[in-house]
């Protein structure tokens, strides 16, 4: 009886944490489109000649998790809350539904640059990554979990490379920590380059694809710069979320024949269970939208295509409210300078090869029809 009714208060206590959780996620994003409205009629935004039109809400949304991530731990609330922080799920939603604006037409021909950009941005900056830590003296599962998130999506390649080598708890969510730190800067920033080097939608989107380490800050950054680069930016990140499954199957390989020496090879179905799911949902909406079945969100009546394009941005918001949210300072300390150097270092040659790749390919190689 005594440990049915513990079970149970757990219950009782999840619910109830999730239900605290997801008010505070939707309230605050409330809040973010309430200072985004604030601002972005304004020019001159702090007096600092900031247009407030790029100001988009993926910022003030991240700005606002990050606030009340403080606030909530310093009332110890943040332990109860934290099941109701959903980055992931209200992403997926919100990429699924994205693809409800975009021309498959759009997907086929970005995609063919996307494929070939993201073999080549994986392939390089992973190998690079592994041999820098490994200069470093990091863990053989710690360069593992470092280089697949650098190099395809961030937090789930992390998630899904440490399944793949059995790396620690604190390993993950010491790389997940660092991807967020270093995501919500360049979200910001890498649209200022874009726009101070004139940078075209499509080449910038597929910039934001290959260079930010996150989906939701790639969706973030393509926002800020325009309907066209938040499209091409999406596609980009989803062509190198596809490439997940491959690497953690090679990973789980490695390790379990080389590194600790097992005769057993893991199973093709790895690449499956591995394989973002949502990227089909993604196809599948972008279908419905090329064949009339939704149609284009519309200026001058309502229609279902407004709804859907609402959805879809409060969809992005709370995912970028839980983002600061999730943001972990404390692991920091336990793992010493090392890998923060060599993340921030692998970071750097990340975005200059992106740049320099997109501007070859989406720019003169396979320019998307739009």
């Amino acid at each position: 009886m005594a440990t049915s009714n513990v079970k149970s208060t757990e219950k009782n206590n999840d619910l109830l944490g999730l239900i605290v959780g997801l008010v505070i996620v939707v309230a605050l994003a409330f809040l973010a489109r309430w200072l985004k409205g604030l601002v972005y009629a304004n020019n001159n935004v702090l007096g600092l000649g900031i247009p407030g039109k790029s100001l988009e809400y993926p910022l003030w949304a991240a700005l606002v998790g990050l606030v009340a991530n403080y606030i909530l731990k310093l009332f110890k609330v943040y332990d109860l809350a934290k099941t109701g922080f959903r980055t992931e799920l209200f992403l997926k939603v919100g990429l699924v539904l994205l693809g409800t604006t975009i021309s498959f037409k759009v997907i086929v021909t970005a995609a063919a640059g996307a494929v070939v950009q993201g073999v080549i941005m994986v392939t390089c900056v992973y190998f690079f990554c592994w041999w820098l830590a490994g200069k470093f003296g990091l863990p053989d599962t710690l360069r593992a979990v470092m280089s697949t998130a650098i190099s395809i999506c961030g937090v789930s390649a992390a998630i899904a490379a440490s399944g793949s080598v059995l790396a620690k708890k604190e390993e993950i969510t010491y790389i997940t920590g660092l991807v967020i730190v270093t995501a919500l800067p360049l979200m910001v920033i890498a649209p200022l380059i874009a726009q101070a080097i004139n940078l075209p939608e499509p080449i910038a989107g597929a910039w934001f694809g290959g260079n930010i380490d996150t989906t939701a800050a790639v969706v973030g950054a393509g926002t800020i710069y325009g309907e066209t680069a938040q499209k091409i930016a999406s596609i980009v990140k989803q062509t190198q979320n596809a490439l997940i499954g491959v690497v953690a199957f090679l990973l789980a390989l490695y390790f379990s024949t080389v590194v600790e020496g097992k005769k057993e090879k893991p199973s093709a179905s790895i690449i499956w269970q591995r394989f973002p799911k949502f990227v089909l949902g993604f196809i599948v909406a972008s279908l419905l939208f090329t064949f009339g079945l939704i149609p284009a969100a519309s200026s001058k009546e309502p229609n279902a295509g407004n709804a859907i394009a609402a959805m879809k941005d409060w969809a992005f918001c709370l995912a970028f409210v839980s983002m600061g949210l999730e943001l972990s300072v404390k692991e920091f300390r336990k793992m010493g300078w090392s890998p923060v150097i060599v993340f921030l270092i692998v970071t750097v040659f990340n975005t200059l090869l992106a740049l320099l790749i997109s501007w070859i390919i989406f720019g003169w190689l396979f320019p998307p029809t739009l």
